[in-house]
């Protein structure tokens, strides 16, 4: 699912112009870690009130928690051991105790209807097959980027877009280096038609999952390409979107200043060529988050069943249980075993510190037709 569109006969070519000459080569290669030197730059502090209310938190949702013989058991009890789950929900909520409980208790209600931690490869790789969605790269603060093009829309409308989406949200997760929360979503309207666009309420019903679902999990939403007919759609929404998530977007930004160009796709300023191939970007994704495409097991190197701790991304989780992923692309290049510098080496540097994020663009109140970002 594009985000909050959705269109049908338009191939992953669609929105491509002809050859740029001036573009480096092309490459299939997929950034599923941060390049060296780029480290989480947000650290939150907590006060000894603030602590207690997240402990009080903590206590709550145990009385919650599906019993031991429940199959869904050990995904809850990895959601809620998350070290940042409670923490965002109490933020989310603005600290006010009462509110958290509610919001957590629909959240974990929502997570055993649609289980997104055992979302199969399989049952959502027809949505994929366009790239409508891709995950690759990080912006200057670590956080992987997911790419959001409705132009690329390939099927009709179906609870599955919404899984695509949920399952995408959940690989971003697993992407995410020590000490990071959030993902920067990138959403391009470049090729996409007034005709193509959903519903007020479909949109209100993706916007319902990340407000209230992923709480606190975006950290940057940077809409590109605009076409005057998309403002009524956002005019739609808007009321319904928390002010908090309101000024994290920002409409036709200069996308280099948030993102280094070797991270950047060079549709929009960057250097990185990246050539969607299905076949190549499908199961390097899925092999990298250590995921069965039929089933969504997760396996270790040797084959068995496997919960990855919650928190920290899939890298930090394989060196808690004493592996290194068989390979992983940065902007430095493929990582292997055998390599000298490890990808464990590479990650040791890049814990957090107090570094200023960079500036970002000034968000705006409401969206209106802006230049569109170039290449």
């Amino acid at each position: 699912m594009g985000f909050f569109s959705r269109s049908k006969d338009n191939s992953a070519n669609s929105s491509s112009a002809s050859v740029d000459k001036t573009k480096p080569p092309a490459t299939t290669d997929l950034y599923t870690v941060p390049p060296p030197g780029v480290k989480p730059t947000k650290k939150w502090t907590y006060d000894d009130d603030q602590l207690a209310q997240i402990k009080e938190l903590e206590e709550y949702t145990k009385t919650l928690i599906l019993p031991e013989t429940d199959e869904y058991y050990p995904w809850e009890k990895r959601f809620l051991e998350d070290i940042g789950t409670h923490p965002r929900y109490m933020r989310a909520s603005k600290w006010k105790m009462d509110n958290a409980k509610q919001r957590i208790k629909a959240t974990i209600e929502w997570r055993r209807e649609y289980k997104p931690e055992l979302i199969t490869p399989d049952d959502v790789s027809v949505e994929a097959e366009a790239g409508k969605i891709i995950i690759s790269g990080f912006d200057k603060d670590a956080r992987p980027i997911i790419y959001m093009r409705p132009g690329r829309e390939n099927t009709e409308t179906s609870p599955r877009q919404i899984r695509h989406l949920i399952y995408n949200l959940e690989r971003a997760i697993d992407l995410m280096p020590e000490g990071q929360e959030q993902v920067a979503i990138i959403v391009d309207y470049k090729s996409a038609t007034s005709s193509s666009n959903p519903s007020i309420s479909t949109g209100l019903k993706v916007l319902h999952i990340l407000q209230n679902h992923y709480v606190e999990r975006l950290g940057r939403g940077l809409v590109v390409n605009m076409p005057w007919w998309i403002n009524a759609f956002f005019s739609g929404i808007g009321p319904f979107m928390d002010p908090i998530t309101r000024d994290k977007i920002r409409f036709n930004p200069k996308l280099t200043e948030l993102i280094s160009p070797d991270q950047l796709d060079c549709e929009y300023g960057g250097s990185y060529n990246y050539e969607f191939k299905h076949d190549l970007y499908w199961p390097t994704l899925t092999d990298f988050c250590c995921i069965v495409p039929a089933d969504g097991t997760r396996i270790d190197k040797a084959g068995k069943a496997w919960i990855p701790p919650s928190g920290n991304g899939i890298v930090w989780a394989l060196k808690q249980h004493g592996e290194q992923p068989t390979s992983a692309l940065s902007s430095a290049g493929p990582y292997k075993d055998d390599d000298t510098a490890t990808l464990a080496e590479n990650l040791e540097k890049t814990t957090l510190d107090d570094k200023a994020a960079p500036t970002a663009a000034e968000p705006v109140a409401a969206p209106a037709p802006a230049e569109d970002v170039k290449a």
